[in-house]
């Protein structure tokens, strides 16, 4: 059995540099510029989505050809989840009416839970643990 920090040590890492950059990107470029206001509410939508994929995505390359499918799994359990909580939340938002705070606070964390380096090293961390006692 491969493990983490062994072979597949490198592909772990470039996914963690990758997911790093994206998200300080995100919020240098995007979340944290006082120019984002002026972007259109459907544009800032789709960036915000766009993000969280291309999060996904690169994770999913990363975790899905470890040995450790659990991880994999867990990465779309988390990710499907979180996406389908947003298009719900932002359907009603294009569709229907204008999201309340509330609303739009809980799309916001959910976004940057998803996106957050944090999760893909937690799961690394994790994995690392969980195979000491196997090596």
């Amino acid at each position: 059995m491969k493990k983490l920090y062994k072979q597949d040590k490198p592909r772990f890492i470039i996914g963690l540099i990758l997911i790093i950059l994206i998200y300080s990107s995100y919020y240098i470029f995007f979340a944290e510029n006082p120019d984002a206001g002026a972007i259109p509410r459907k544009l800032r939508h789709v960036i915000k989505l766009g993000t969280t994929i291309v999060v996904y995505v690169i994770g999913s390359i990363h975790l899905g050809k470890l040995k450790d499918q659990w991880m994999a799994a867990l990465w779309h359990i988390i990710h499907i989840s979180g996406l389908g909580a947003i298009f719900i939340i932002g359907g009603y938002d294009w569709l229907i009416s204008e999201s309340t705070l509330r609303l739009k606070l809980l799309a916001q964390s959910i976004q940057e839970m998803l996106i957050s380096p944090m999760l893909y090293l937690a799961m690394g961390l994790l994995n690392r643990s969980l195979n000491k006692g196997k090596a």
